[in-house]
């Protein structure tokens, strides 16, 4: 199988899809794997690196594209890569299509195979390809809040875990999934004084014994998120429903109501965000604005600011189903393994996810019928 990893060109995104080691794998089990020129080195990985494990390396993202039948990214595809697609291509990335209708079109004209990481799913409901950025992006987003609260970034002044005599801040996290989890992790650990929101008790029990009560939790409903935004210093919202857009849980009206200078971190901003204030996402290089006097984050690919950390990570649970892919092709892989089945947003251009197909009321097709499995 010919594999292709282009440079990520999204704005401030700084991590690249395949790292030296895993373009080593793949060409020893006989694959051949271009990289773009320069698609590592924002993070240490060079070009040499790569020609060492045996990788082609080609000038243009164009080359990647026009020989390759795999195209391995980590962020959805950006509009100047939608020209260099070839018809009948597979496409693996953090697609986001329920939020990127001009993408999905064009990825159903091409008749493009499209695996969303972020709907890989395994039989018992977990999503392992989100599981590292997740976790990621749950604990950098204490440490950005922290950051928001001082004064020099427009906050109100506050050291996250307080001093002796001097309360801590107070911390609010809407959603008990792996980001919610790990941001409480953090946020426990720098000294914050921590509230743990979610509609599950199943999820809250489980929460309540990892903390073993250090975390106040309460369910997700519109009362308690009224009640906790407003004595909030920092809330970060860590909502996620599988390939839909995310639901407003926070209104503008909530918003108004929270203290000046406290600040808002919307991991959820990736799949549309949970804050009603925040109508577009943010980008590293300019990451928040200011709205009802409450600091507004909304970056969308959080996980990027520690890109290195990032990519390793990603790589440790992309590997084996890119090699499966390789190594079986796309019908016996997918037929082979239930997680990348679920994973298949695009086939052939038919919509194949029933859960994005209803969130974004679009003809659905039944991936099993057009596979003969």
């Amino acid at each position: 199988m010919i594999i292709g990893v282009p440079k990520e060109i999204k704005n401030c995104e700084n991590r690249v899809s395949l790292i030296p080691s895993s373009v080593k794998t793949l060409i020893e089990e006989g694959h051949t794997v271009y990289i773009e020129k320069g698609a590592g080195e924002k993070i240490g990985f060079t070009d040499e690196h790569y020609a060492q494990t045996g990788a082609s390396i080609v000038d243009t993202a164009q080359e990647v594209y026009s020989k390759s039948e795999i195209i391995v990214k980590v962020k959805e595809l950006q509009k100047e890569e939608f020209a260099y697609l070839k018809n009948g291509q597979t496409i693996l990335a953090y697609a986001h299509l329920a939020i990127e209708p001009e993408l999905l079109e064009v990825l159903l004209k091409k008749k493009i195979t499209t695996i969303a990481y972020e709907t890989i799913q395994t039989t018992d409901g977990k999503l392992p390809l989100l599981q590292p950025v997740s976790e990621i992006a749950g604990r950098v987003s204490i440490q950005i809040g922290a950051r928001l609260l001082e004064n020099t970034h427009g906050g109100v002044g506050k050291l996250l875990g307080g001093v002796p005599g001097v309360y801590p801040a107070e911390v609010l996290i809407i959603g008990a999934g792996v980001v919610g989890t790990n941001a409480a992790k953090v946020a426990v650990g720098m000294g914050a004084s921590v509230t743990l929101l979610d509609i599950s008790p199943k999820k809250l029990t489980k929460a309540d014994s990892i903390f073993n009560g250090r975390v106040k939790t309460a369910i997700a409903n519109k009362y308690n998120v009224e009640k906790f935004t407003k004595t909030a210093d920092i809330v970060i919202g860590a909502v996620l429903v599988i390939g839909e857009k995310a639901p407003h849980i926070i209104t503008e009206e909530m918003v108004k109501n929270m203290k000046k200078g406290s600040a808002i971190i919307d991991v959820s901003v990736d799949q549309g965000g949970i804050v009603e204030t925040i109508k577009e996402p943010t980008s590293l290089d300019n990451p928040t604005f200011i709205k009802h006097g409450v600091i507004h984050y909304a970056v969308p690919n959080i996980p990027s600011c520690v890109a290195r950390t990032a990519t390793i990570s990603l790589n440790n649970y992309i590997l084996p189903y890119i090699s499966k892919l390789a190594n079986k092709g796309f019908i016996a892989a997918v037929k082979s393994t239930p997680e990348l089945y679920k994973g298949v947003n695009t086939f052939q251009g038919k919509l194949t996810s029933p859960e994005l197909a209803k969130s974004i009321g679009y003809p659905y097709s039944e991936l099993s019928m057009l596979i003969g499995f």
